[in-house]
């Protein structure tokens, strides 16, 4: 049997692992493919939970971990209110300093979102070779916002907002930056890493706007695997087939020529700053689109939910052809190349 790579779990195996979870009293929405948020009944109230770890970026680490864990919350409507922190730090590296830093930038993330850190565990370890953090976020949605990626429709339009890969970008910016700089000068380069925080990598504010000015059946952050990927899960999720008009899909000119400069797909590069939503045509998409664009959110009508099996089908000059799903995140095959050249 042969070893699984880096990133996520093949799909067959995760749904083959999910489908013997227990189950319970209040769960609303249970572990799943492409379901990113648990969902629970506590009374009158309905809880959002999320756990995500970071383990591509080391810069930032403790502000990313804030950022990737509210993004999936607001894909349920949901307002981030509980934190805890899993903080494992490697054994020969780490001093007082690197932990205060860590937890400084987790504390600052907090503040902007009015997030409360409520606890969680630290340790040093061994076998690491650098930090890595783990976040369980709880929040807190309106029965009548509830939004789930089970529910996109046909007839609804794909929306997309900001650009691809953002995220992807930032990390190949900072990570790879000694084999870029031969080919992209340094203002390039500082531009791309700043994509973090310029437009940002957080989508709390996307989902909140679209929300407040529209129907919206469906929304996913496209994360591991980029866009393709988060289409592909959403087309699971809600059984439906989704059609994507391929030049309509925003790939932002920097990040594209960064991607062709170390031979990836920006499609299927990790894509954090982007929502992808499902929402009814016509009116409604104009006026959640008016709006996005109204708060400086660039947004992007891409493609259709249709009727048909979970699949993912671009519409070209040549008729509609299947979209590849990526077998994995092409930031983790890179540190994977990364790492062999090293040994």
């Amino acid at each position: 049997m042969s070893n699984i790579p880096v990133g996520k779990l093949p799909p067959a195996l995760l749904a083959q692992l999910l489908a013997g979870a227990p189950g319970g009293p209040g769960v609303v929405m249970g572990p799943a493919p492409g379901i990113d948020c648990a969902i629970i009944r506590v009374g009158d109230t309905l809880l959002a939970l999320k756990s995500d770890p970071i383990t591509f970026a080391t810069n930032d680490l403790g502000w990313y971990l804030v950022q990737v864990n509210a993004n999936d919350l607001a894909t349920v409507g949901a307002v981030p209110r509980w934190l805890l922190v899993t903080l494992l730090l490697p054994d020969g590296a780490t001093d007082a300093a690197l932990a205060i830093t860590l937890m400084e930038q987790v504390y600052a993330a907090c503040r902007k979102m009015d997030i409360a850190v409520v606890g969680g565990h630290t340790e040093v370890t061994y076998g690491l070779e650098r930090p890595l953090a783990v976040g369980t976020l709880i929040g807190e949605v309106a029965e009548d916002r509830l939004v789930s990626p089970c529910d996109a429709m046909p007839g609804d339009r794909l929306l997309l907002t900001k650009g691809v890969p953002l995220e992807g970008a930032a990390i190949l910016a900072r990570e790879f930056r000694d084999e870029l700089q031969r080919q992209f000068t340094a203002a390039e380069l500082d531009e791309a890493a700043g994509y973090l925080h310029d437009p940002g990598i957080s989508v709390l504010r996307d989902a909140q706007v679209a929300q407040a000015h529209g129907t919206v059946h469906a929304m996913h952050d496209p994360t591991e695997g980029g866009i393709a990927t988060a289409l592909w899960e959403l087309a699971e999720a809600s059984g439906r087939a989704l059609l994507v008009e391929p030049d309509a899909i925003p790939v932002l000119p920097l990040a594209a020529r960064l991607c062709a400069a170390l031979g990836i797909d920006p499609l299927a590069t990790i894509a954090s700053g982007a929502l992808l939503l499902a929402a009814p045509a016509g009116d409604n998409v104009a006026a959640i689109r008016a709006a996005l664009q109204r708060a400086g959110i660039a947004c992007h009508d891409i493609g259709q939910v249709v009727e048909g099996e979970a699949a993912v089908w671009l519409e070209t000059e040549d008729g509609r052809l299947p979209l590849a799903r990526p077998a994995r995140d092409e930031v983790a095959r890179l540190f994977d190349r990364q790492e062999n050249l090293q040994r």
